[in-house]
This record gives structure tokens, C-alpha cells and sequence, in this order.
């Protein structure tokens, strides 16, 4: 059973919003978004209709239905039980130990290339570690102060794409468009490249984490009000800020020429730079974009860590987790990703040759252990919704936020969502034309391993506790 833990209810809706915007608007996919070139805004606008507006509802719904702590975790363990949403958290919580390694890769890289332009992959790898206990401190000082770094990162994030849609409106205008925006080159096709499907999964790992916020419902002020004005109203910031921040990197460089590290920057320095005044600013938006980078990673850290103490609170993940503060922040779990995220970023950095491919290798194996908890919370909002359906087909109207339309149209939409979150999957392991990544695979598959070994343990120690 779980212990009955007591949570300040510090979140209102404009923190619930900016949590949102913080967790999803990410400056560290828009680069590998634009390699794909004008194709990429064709997927931005086909996978907003038929997935992200599609999986926002079904968030949604069981969020403000569901108001509990742990989120994910909680609503996979009211539709499949115990041992099956400890596995979801599992997977969960790991994804965010190996994508924190990433987001601080990619720090170190934006860093490197604005103050020191021959520091080496080792002192990267290094300043990561060391972000990585940064965000470890944050995760365990009391929500009321933590929830600022996403607040803050959120608003610095948004003048950041806000200047670069208007960097890309003016270089165009005076500089012209280096990629060619017409019905032709934005439908995918074999000339245009469009049917490279590389980079295809960054979108769709763009457009998860609305639900990341409903971690914290035991801290939130009024879930059942606040959550779903804030949910969509941030899905409709972050899909026009992508498409529109996307198309500025575009017009100025051309597609086959993004760095999927630098290219940030590089826009930035096309748009800004060229004069001492205007090289300080662009190094002002590049510290910017780091405190994003930063922010990104606590926001992540925080949503995971507490589905992760939930799960440890009911014997289902080791014991460790669920040590909580005072406050009810998450010190086990804080520390054991801490801990993972550090050991992840040394052994891949081994690997890799440079920072790009390091970014890339972590960010695909944190992307395939990332979409699994999804496909759950698909069919469970499936399956917890039909408890919900009366004799006559619909749903009790008691002011919850429901995903509008028939049952079937509902249990369809959510289907084609979890079919999608599959095929994203396959594309991080294998690309069309390109292959197997093996170092995604079996890194996948070992912490896929390491969970059922997780999870065993848990459902023994709670058949013990029980007899």
C-alpha cells in the first residue's frame, strides 16, 4: 500500500503553461528537425493533426480525470496494475537518464563553439557530468523554488524562437532564401529527399511531454481546471513556434548544410552577427539558449523522478526511489539519475568521435526507451475510458475535460497514436537505407532487460509484503 505523503500545492495554471512550454519547446531538435529541409514543415502540420492534437486530449483527460501523483505511472496502474505501470516508470525514468546526457552534450557543444572554440570532447564530456548534479540539486530543493528554472526557461525560450522567426524574416529580405519553399519541395518525395526518414523521429520527440506536468497533480493548485486551458493552449505555442522557428533556420542555410549541433548558432550568427554590437547579442541569445538547454533537463528530471519515488512508494521499483525531502521532492531517485546519467555520458563519450555523433547516439537510444511508456498510456486511456461508458455510449458529463466524440472515433484516434509512436520507434533503430544503429539497439535492449529484473524484484517484495 501506498503511504499517504503530503504535497504543497504550489503549481496554478500560468506555472502548469509554462511547465509545458519548458518541458516540449525545445531549441535542441530544431536544428535536427531542419536537416530534413521544407518537407519538414509537411510532417510538422500532418503529425499535429493526426497525432499531437490527438494525444494532448487523451493527456488531458486523464490528467484533469486523474489528478495524481506520479502521472503516467498512475494512470498505466489503474488500467494494467501494479507490475506493469513499475515497468512504464521504469522506462520512464531511464529515458530521462540517458536524454539528460544528450541535452548537456549539446550544452557543452553550443558553449564550446561561443567561448571556446578547441575545447576538447573530454573537458565536454566533463562540464556534462557536472550539469548533471546541477540539475540533481535542483530536483530536490522544494517545488516552490524549483519550478522557477522551467518558468524561466520557458520565457527565455520563447524570445529566443520569437527573434529567430523575425531573424529569418528580415534575412530573407535582404539576403534571400537558401531553400526553396513551394508545394513541391515541402510534400515529401524521392527528389527532394523528403522520404529520408532519419531525422523524422525528432518531430514526433518534439511533440511529447504535455503530459509531463500531471507528474506533479498532488502539487498543482486546481488540475481539474487549470490543466487542460494550459495544455492547449501551450500545444498551439509550441506547434507555431516550431514550424515558424524551423522555416528561419531554413532561409538561411540550406538544408544539406544544418549541423545538427551548431546550427542553432549558426543561424543566430547569420541573422545577428557581422559587427561587435551584433556579435555580443548573439552571444547573449547563445547564453540564453544554454540556460534553455539547462532548463530542459530539470523540467525532465523533475516530472520523471517523481513518477519514479510513486512507483518506489508502492514496492515497485527499489527502495532507494522513493526517499523523499521534507518538501516531498525526490532525493532517491534525484541521485540514482545522477548517478545513471553520469556513467551514460562517460561509457557512450568513449564511443563517439565527436560531440555530433555522441548527441545523436544518446539522443536515439533515450528516444526508443522514451516512446514505450507512450504506447501504454494509449491503450490504458483506452481501457480506463470504457469504464467510464454507460448503456447509452457516452461518457457522464461531471465538468472533466473528455475527448470529444464517439467511442469509437476515440478508441480509433487513440490506436493511430500508439501505431505512430511504433513506427517512430523502428526509426530510431533502423533507417531506411542506412541500417541498424546497433548502439541504440542494445542499448535499449539493456535497459529494457535491467527493467524486467527491476520489476521482478518489485513484484516479489510486494507478494512478500502482501503474504
Amino acid at each position: 500500500m501506498s503511504e499517504l505523503h503530503l504535497h504543497e500545492k504550489t503549481l496554478g495554471k500560468r506555472d502548469i503553461f509554462l511547465f509545458c512550454i519548458s518541458a516540449v519547446l525545445l531549441l535542441d531538435t530544431l536544428a535536427a528537425g531542419a536537416v530534413m529541409g521544407p518537407t519538414v514543415i509537411f510532417w510538422w502540420v500532418i503529425l499535429t493533426i493526426f497525432f499531437l492534437v490527438p494525444f494532448g486530449a487523451i493527456s488531458t483527460e486523464l490528467g484533469s480525470a486523474y489528478p495524481e501523483q506520479g502521472g503516467i505511472y498512475a494512470w498505466v496502474k489503474r488500467a494494467y496494475g501494479q507490475k506493469m505501470a513499475s515497468r512504464i516508470s521504469w522506462y520512464y525514468w531511464s529515458n530521462v537518464a540517458v536524454w539528460v546526457p544528450a541535452i548537456f552534450i549539446l550544452f557543452a557543444g553550443v558553449f564550446s563553439q561561443i567561448f571556446m572554440p578547441d575545447m576538447s570532447l573530454t573537458a565536454q564530456i566533463i562540464m556534462g557530468v557536472v550539469l548533471i548534479w546541477i540539475v540533481v540539486f535542483v530536483n530536490v530543493v522544494a517545488l516552490n523554488v524549483g519550478k522557477w528554472i522551467p518558468n524561466i526557461g520557458a520565457a527565455i525560450k520563447l524570445i529566443i524562437f520569437a527573434l529567430l522567426i523575425i531573424g529569418g524574416i528580415l534575412y530573407g529580405m535582404e539576403h534571400g532564401i537558401a531553400n526553396e519553399f513551394t508545394l513541391a519541395t515541402m510534400i515529401p518525395s524521392t527528389e527532394n529527399g523528403g522520404l529520408s526518414l532519419q531525422y523524422l523521429p525528432a518531430v514526433v520527440y518534439g511533440m511529447l511531454g504535455f503530459e509531463l506536468a500531471s507528474a506533479s497533480s498532488a502539487e498543482m493548485k486546481d488540475p481539474r481546471k487549470d490543466l487542460p486551458k494550459a495544455v492547449f493552449s501551450s500545444i498551439a505555442v509550441v506547434v507555431g513556434a516550431y514550424i515558424l522557428a524551423t522555416t528561419a533556420i531554413l532561409i538561411a542555410q540550406p538544408a544539406d548544410k544544418v549541423d545538427v549541433v551548431d546550427g542553432l548558432m549558426d543561424t543566430l550568427g547569420q541573422f545577428f552577427g557581422g559587427s561587435p554590437l551584433g556579435d555580443a547579442f548573439v552571444v547573449i541569445l547563445g547564453v540564453g539558449a544554454l540556460y534553455t538547454f539547462f532548463s530542459n533537463g530539470a523540467t525532465w528530471a523533475m516530472g520523471a523522478n517523481r513518477a519514479a519515488a510513486e512507483a518506489a512508494i508502492d514496492d515497485e521499483l527499489p527502495a532507494l526511489f522513493a526517499v523523499e525531502s521534507k518538501h516531498g521532492t525526490p532525493v532517491g531517485a534525484s541521485i540514482l539519475l545522477g548517478v545513471s546519467a553520469s556513467i551514460l555520458l562517460i561509457l557512450y563519450g568513449v564511443m563517439a568521435g565527436n560531440n555530433e555523433d555522441l548527441f545523436w547516439s544518446l539522443f536515439a537510444f533515450s528516444g526508443v526507451i522514451f516512446m514505450l511508456p507512450y504506447v501504454a498510456v494509449c491503450t490504458a486511456f483506452v481501457k480506463i475510458r470504457e469504464t467510464h461508458i454507460g448503456i447509452n455510449g457516452k461518457i457522464a458529463e461531471d465538468g472533466t475535460f473528455r475527448f470529444p466524440g464517439s467511442p469509437k472515433f476515440v478508441k480509433a484516434c487513440a490506436y493511430l497514436c500508439a501505431a505512430i509512436l511504433m513506427v517512430t520507434i523502428t526509426l530510431f533503430i533502423y533507417v531506411p537505407g542506412e541500417g541498424v544503429a546497433w548502439e541504440v539497439l542494445w542499448g535499449a535492449i539493456g535497459v529494457i532487460i535491467l527493467g524486467e529484473v527491476v520489476t521482478y524484484r518489485g513484484t516479489k517484495k510486494m507478494k512478500t509484503a502482501t503474504a
